[in-house]
């Protein structure tokens, strides 16, 4: 199954009208209401469906170009391991065993609606719970590697969006010379931290642990997307649930790590890695931004972006980045 929408054409979403997302659906053999509306998603576009004398599902429409269908199908994979254990992970529905659909020149897939609300991330209790959510991910992912989805590694999150950034003429004129020499030397810091951590074991992700992709219920947490599952390591699902002063992020890692240990083992050196990936995140962020710009939908949500103050604000962090990897690692404290 391929894109039929070419990944570059501009705007290749524009093809994916309301009839045509309720189309799709119906392709499958699910018989719509006619009612849809979409749900918070930039890189891909993800609508709630409603389906006659059922609940709603929510399709999602892949990003044409974006993945290979091995590289979705192993995100599906990934998913029912573990739903099949009991980990509360929304999975994909399977119809005659097919989870991977196409229509009109679009790639989706369907999943039950799931609700609940962001974690409380200033209580302990909640770290700890998110902490044995994430370790019993992380066991299973460490079972067998990823064949197709890519790796977070310094080339792939820094120095190739960096490189896209600059040969596409982002950065201001004015501001050039400033961002090429502090974005190379944090990436000289991401390598001193990748040499400090040594030899740390790589397994399969979420990739993207961020307060806005945790929702919790009363019986817990659970994630309803691993579309940016890749591999690397497990400190990456970890630190995005850091956050305040120093002294306060380090109880909290005590915390996650306390709950983590429970299912998985931690290797103390990713440690080391913590800064090393938020500047990766940094550089990564304005990279996707950028390759995502001619999408309609990127200027109207992110408005900030591209502008004199944003390049101003964004080689401050990476100074400010380039500094705290030269600290010591975090340490965990009960």
């Amino acid at each position: 199954m391929t894109d039929i929408v070419s990944a570059d054409t501009p705007h290749a979403y524009a093809a994916l009208t309301p009839d045509c997302v309720l189309d799709a659906v119906e392709s499958v053999g699910i018989a719509v209401n006619g009612s849809q509306f979409p749900l918070n998603s930039y890189e891909n576009r993800v609508y709630q469906v409603g389906i006659e004398d059922a609940q709603p599902l929510i399709a999602k429409f892949y990003r044409p170009g974006r993945w290979s269908d091995a590289q979705i199908l192993e995100e599906h994979t990934f998913a029912n391991e573990l739903a099949e254990r009991e980990i509360p992970m929304v999975a994909p529905l399977a119809i005659d065993g097919v989870t991977l659909f196409g229509h009109a020149g679009f790639r989706f897939a369907l999943f039950p609606r799931r609700g609940g609300r962001a974690p409380e991330l200033d209580n302990r209790d909640t770290l700890e719970w998110l902490g044995r959510f994430i370790g019993r991910i992380h066991a299973v992912g460490a079972i067998s590697p990823f064949a197709h989805r890519p790796a977070l590694t310094p080339e792939t999150f820094g120095h190739a969006p960096r490189a896209y950034l600059l040969e596409h003429g982002f950065i201001p004129a004015d501001l050039l010379p400033a961002y090429e020499s502090v974005s190379a030397q944090a990436l000289e810091g991401v390598a001193h931290c990748y040499a400090r951590a040594g030899n740390v074991a790589t397994l399969r992700l979420h990739g993207d642990v961020h307060p806005g992709n945790v929702l919790w219920t009363p019986d817990g947490p659970h994630f309803v997307d691993l579309d940016d599952a890749r591999t690397g390591p497990a400190i990456q699902d970890l630190w995005m649930l850091l956050s305040g002063e120093r002294e306060e992020r380090v109880v909290q890692l005590a915390d996650v790590l306390a709950g983590y240990e429970d299912f998985h083992e931690f290797d103390a050196r990713e440690l080391h890695l913590v800064e090393a990936l938020r500047t990766l995140r940094l550089i990564h962020y304005a990279g996707w931004l950028a390759q995502r710009w001619d999408d309609p939908a990127f200027p109207h949500a992110f408005p900030w972006f591209n502008s004199q103050r944003y390049w101003q604000e964004h080689i401050l962090a990476l100074r400010e980045q380039v500094a705290a990897m030269d600290e010591p690692p975090l340490w965990p404290t009960p």
